[in-house]
């Protein structure tokens, strides 16, 4: 049996970082007023604690140009500013690679990037339905004048889904629309972010492939109808299939959100961690499941060129599983 960085290698083909707001059995907090963690001119005054924590600690990390943040100093940072306001939520980081949580923290590779830089972002109050949030949409417009302002981000390559009448809405099939057309847009060397703002949840796993016996999901706006997105679902259609040599950050804020990327690799900032460790109870037998779902469903819209990449890939995880 290959080691867990052979597999990740060979079946996870990009650089997938994801900052979550808890643990998978954590909740993930909203604050009344943003305004309490010195955002610059923030988009309004609700807003979730994760995205609020990590733009102040980031933000004062621009300002002060005489030492970079690293991924862990970045995490343990944010970890303070949430206990500062009295929030127990413990942030994650988790990715595709045993990353060295010591490097500068970024969200563009530093060496000579000349890809494009792509985003989604998402942003849902459930208005006008039980259990409305209040600071979903201002935490987008926040991340959003961060990454732009910092990163050099773009419009032109930005996907916004929000239910506030002026962007696409995020329903079930919006949202996975946008997750493979990131997919179909992203080219080998390009820079890709993804942030979700909502209702994180969690339900009794269908398929045996998760070490709690729960999936984690994301609560799309019409979920009631719908249904949830799966940590599942999540994996086939943005991670899997996402090309080599991508670098992705990912910032997921709600609830139970700690593995809803179903990643190798995990750096939990409660001091118990220096270094990233193998995620518990990960199973790369996830990508045989992956290709039966697109045999059985004909690709959900994925063109022939990533439809071929996968299935060579989940060909060669059924030769390793045999």
């Amino acid at each position: 049996m290959s080691s867990t960085l052979e597999q990740a290698e060979e079946y996870i083909a990009a650089n997938v970082r994801m900052i979550s707001g808890c643990k998978d059995s954590q909740t993930s907090a909203d604050v009344s007023n943003v305004a309490s963690f010195s955002l610059p001119d923030p988009a309004g005054r609700a807003g979730g604690a994760c995205t609020a924590a990590m733009l102040k600690t980031l933000y004062n990390d621009e300002e002060d140009r005489g030492v970079d943040l690293s991924f862990q100093d970045t995490l343990l940072q944010m970890r303070k500013v949430l206990d500062q306001g009295s929030y127990t939520q413990i942030p994650q980081l988790s990715s595709s690679r045993p990353l060295d949580i010591h490097t500068k923290f970024d969200l563009v590779p530093d060496d000579g990037f000349e890809g494009t830089k792509r985003a989604v972002m998402i942003g849902i109050n459930y208005v006008g339905q039980q259990g409305e949030l209040a600071g979903c949409h201002n935490d987008v417009g926040n991340m959003k004048r961060y990454i732009q302002k910092v990163h050099g981000f773009t419009d032109e390559h930005m996907t916004v889904l929000m239910d506030d009448g002026q962007h696409e809405e995020p329903t079930y099939g919006n949202i996975m629309a946008a997750f493979r057309q990131l997919v179909e847009n992203t080219k080998e060397g390009d820079a890709v972010f993804v942030h979700y703002s909502g209702h994180g949840g969690k339900l009794r796993d269908d398929d045996g492939d998760e070490a709690d016996g729960y999936d984690e999901t994301l609560v799309p706006l019409d979920y009631q109808e719908a249904g949830q997105i799966r940590d599942d679902d999540i994996f086939s259609t943005l991670i899997g299939p996402m090309p080599r040599n991508v670098t992705m950050t990912c910032v997921m804020d709600c609830c139970h959100s700690g593995t809803v990327l179903d990643l190798p690799y995990s750096f939990v900032a409660d001091g118990s961690q220096d270094e990233m460790t193998e995620t518990p109870g990960f199973d790369f037998g996830t990508l045989i499941k992956l290709f039966q779902s697109f045999q059985n469903g004909g690709g959900g819209g994925i063109s022939p060129e990533v439809m071929q990449g996968i299935q060579k890939i989940a060909s060669k995880c059924f030769s390793m599983f045999s």
